[in-house]
């Protein structure tokens, strides 16, 4: 409701806009500002009424469903592949940066199969410790080993007749990997400290952030498990070569977080749009969501990329990034940019080292000689 008034005064705006009213105009009035504050209720209107329906959705406890969002090539080209190999009970393979929405792409594979009412289990193999990588997965019995108090049902069968999803897979330490690859051939597992074996009706989607290919030939990744997850392998494009799709992406991930802060869903002024077009999006869709929940939340854009520290802490840690970041080139130059021998040089982890290098934008290619 816009409110048009010959003989209006301060009381009865506030009055009028406290009863519902979205603005309110004196006479007289150019055509330009109705028209203008009429499109703007229309807007409003809209995305208050999407934000009813997400509220009900929440409320109702449903889900929003796995929904990827985008109109470019590669992404229509991405949802027309998983609508073709989703009821098929091949094993895939995702590869994409970090937050370019693999677990989203691995749960609407599952939720398009025909064991959408079992279970989708997703485990992140770089953040189980490597002594307990085995027992997460399978499983283990009463006793198999000092602390298995009680037996404990792993991954893999709680996954029985649905999806599991194997995140940050490059993590897994080479012997868990040799067991997974016996796994994957024999659909069979044993639990430890059991001889008994259980048969799995399951599928497995591993995702991956660096190239398993060139891991294989380094020696970090079995080559074995390499061809045998390398059967369907899907491509996520970064958001930085889709930028396209940010309105749309901001606008869901706007009206998403309205609805689960209880707050009303704003559009973003278009001088902030253009801000997030031209933004690289080292983070892809998680940073952009996390965008649209910061400007929900504050009721303003806050800066991108990584937040404000105080100048001592921030020259620190800039002069610590630059020494590690000095570190790692070396070492890598050191050995001809293989990760296996840098990993052993520098006494770090394989997800630690891929981690860093992703950070500071170090190519390992640049290194070989």
């Amino acid at each position: 409701m816009i409110l048009i008034t010959g003989h209006g005064d301060i009381s009865m705006a506030v009055q009028s806009m406290h009863d519902g009213a979205y603005d309110f105009i004196e006479k007289p009035f150019s055509n330009d500002r109705l028209i203008d504050t009429v499109k703007r209720a229309i807007e409003r209107r809209k995305l208050t009424l999407e934000n009813q329906k997400l509220k009900r959705a929440l409320k109702a406890n449903k889900t929003l469903g796995p929904r990827i969002i985008g109109e470019t090539d590669s992404i229509q080209s991405l949802r027309d592949t998983i609508s073709h190999i989703a009821d098929t009970n091949a094993d895939i393979l995702l590869f994409g940066e970090t937050g370019t929405g693999k677990e989203l792409v691995a749960r609407s594979l599952h939720e398009q199969s025909s064991r959408r009412e079992q279970n989708f289990v997703a485990v992140n193999c770089g953040a189980v410790p490597e002594n307990l990588i085995e027992s997460e997965l399978y499983g283990h019995e009463k006793g198999a080993y000092t602390g298995a108090d009680s037996q404990r049902i792993g991954k893999f069968e709680y996954a029985q007749g649905g999806t599991l999803f194997l995140d940050e897979i490059e993590s897994m330490p080479m012997q868990a990997q040799i067991r997974l690859l016996r796994v994957l051939q024999e659909r069979q597992i044993e639990r430890i400290g059991s001889n008994k074996s259980i048969s799995l009706d399951i599928r497995v989607i591993a995702a991956t952030k660096v190239d398993l290919k060139d891991a294989a030939s380094e020696g970090t990744f079995r080559q074995d498990l390499y061809y045998r997850l390398n059967v369907v392998t899907l491509d996520l494009p970064p958001l930085r070569l889709r930028k396209e799709d940010i309105p749309a992406l901001f606008h869901h991930f706007l009206l998403v977080a309205a609805a689960r802060y209880g707050k009303a869903a704003t559009s973003l002024p278009s001088a902030d749009l253009q801000t997030l077009i031209a933004h690289d999006w080292p983070g892809n869709v998680r940073e952009l969501r996390n965008a649209a929940e910061r400007f929900v939340l504050l009721g303003k854009l806050s800066q991108l990329g990584e937040t404000e520290k105080p100048k001592c802490q921030s020259g620190l840690a800039d002069q610590v990034s630059e020494f590690e970041k000095a570190l790692i080139e070396q070492a890598l130059a050191d050995h001809g940019g293989s990760i296996k021998d840098t990993m052993s040089a520098l006494q770090l982890p394989r997800k630690t080292l891929y981690d860093k290098m992703q950070k500071f934008g170090i190519n390992k290619d640049s290194y070989k000689s």
